[in-house]
């Protein structure tokens, strides 16, 4: 299989590069990826074109700017006109939904709070019927092996003593990268299409995940300032997704269990 990944030179692109047994052509925006073109779906043709040059049986749409719509909501219907018979997975996230404090499934519509996302549920609705043959695959916060993720580095940052501080009322289902990128590419190849949920089993406020990233990386977690903050409690349920899938996406105190 030849594979198209958009937004290669994030995090989640790059291991999706690493892990996939394909023939995987990244493509990028403004961060050059070796053996990569460049990207910028935003522009409609240059989509289209770049698709005609790669000429992908797959494409796994990661590319996203959270504060810019035209990428994270126009750029999904750029790829999903341009790709065609082309089989996509569209990665969404779980900010689709609003704070409640139960699961969310993935027969449950979206309800944003915030422009991020309200850009992904537009963006999600738009795939949908552009592509009804498509996969949806929201998922959480996004955590690495090498320190690599957002909340790794603001771990170090906060824990050297800069300004900032762990809410201990925003939860997530955090989800290690390796496990995403690996559930991605199976569900790439599966007889499955519409929404999906691939996000960790263990919810977590941002300060506990902030302390076990700080056990595993031999930090005091006691060092890492923390306030209640604004309610925001977001769970996405995953085990109808588990079910299809043969990687086990693990809970945070697992793969964050010290070294």
């Amino acid at each position: 299989m030849r594979l198209l990944v958009t937004g290669a030179a994030g995090l989640l692109g790059r291991e999706l590069l690493r892990v996939a047994p394909h023939d995987v052509v990244p493509a990028y925006h403004s961060q050059p990826v070796p053996g990569g073109v460049q990207l910028d779906v935003r522009r409609p043709e240059q989509v289209r074109d770049v698709i005609r040059e790669v000429a992908p049986d797959g494409i796994i749409h990661t590319a996203y700017k959270q504060d810019d719509w035209a990428t994270t909501a126009t750029g999904a219907v750029n790829v999903a006109l341009a790709a065609e018979e082309v089989r996509l997975v569209f990665v969404s996230t779980d900010a689709v939904f609003g704070s409640r404090g139960t699961p969310y499934r993935e027969s449950e519509q979206p309800c944003p709070t915030t422009p991020y996302g309200a850009a992904k549920a537009a963006a999600e609705t738009a795939v949908c019927a552009l592509r009804p043959d498509a996969v949806i695959a929201r998922t959480s916060l996004i955590i690495g092996s090498d320190g690599a993720s957002v909340e790794e580095r603001r771990v170090r940052r906060l824990a050297a003593g800069e300004p900032g501080t762990f809410y201990t009322a925003n939860i997530r289902c955090p989800i290690h990268v390796t496990d995403l990128a690996s559930a991605l590419l199976e569900l790439l190849l599966v007889d499955v299409a519409g929404v999906t949920h691939v996000a960790g089993p263990e919810p977590l406020s941002r300060h506990d995940l902030g302390r076990l990233i700080a056990t595993r990386d031999g930090l005091d977690p006691d060092t890492l300032p923390s306030e209640p903050g604004a309610l925001s409690d977001i769970r996405l349920d995953s085990r109808s997704t588990q079910s299809l899938l043969h990687t086990r996406l693990r809970a945070p105190s697992e793969f964050l269990s010290a070294r």
